[in-house]
């Protein structure tokens, strides 16, 4: 099983004064003990990395990058990909819908991956599942 990793999640994972900052956590958690796959791409590197320095300040931007992005493998998006994304972007026509979002979509449906590990409703509103069970805390 591989499980996307989306914005939503790396920052709930890092603000600690986020509301879904426990949950995220002890999502992690569970992922990381049943030894389940995450990967995500360089889109929502670039995404995250700006909304953390923005809301959280570099040193945060620097933890990201030590310890949560090590254990993330990154997909990095071709131009083919980017595309397609830029298609479906430009055909929902939706103001609070991305572009990230609409490559990350393409992607799962071509990997065929069902799971996200996100908040954004957005992945709902695709089909994808984001339930993931949680681990008490320890």
């Amino acid at each position: 099983m591989i499980v996307f990793v989306d914005t939503s999640a790396f920052f709930a994972l890092q603000a600690e004064d986020d509301k879904r900052h426990a949950v995220a956590i002890q999502r992690l958690r569970y992922l990381v003990s049943n030894k389940i796959s995450l990967v995500t791409t360089n889109y929502l590197v670039v995404e995250t990395c700006a909304l953390v320095q923005r809301r959280l300040g570099m040193a945060a931007v620097q933890a990201l990058r030590t310890e949560i992005l090590p254990g993330v493998p990154v997909i990095w998006v071709n131009e083919r990909l980017h595309e397609r994304g830029l298609v479906t972007f430009l055909a929902e026509d939706r103001r609070k819908l991305s572009l990230v979002d609409c490559v990350s979509f393409e992607l799962m449906r071509d990997c065929g991956w069902q799971q996200a590990f996100a908040f954004d409703a957005h992945f709902d509103e695709q089909g994808f599942d984001c339930e993931i069970p949680i681990s008490p805390v320890n």
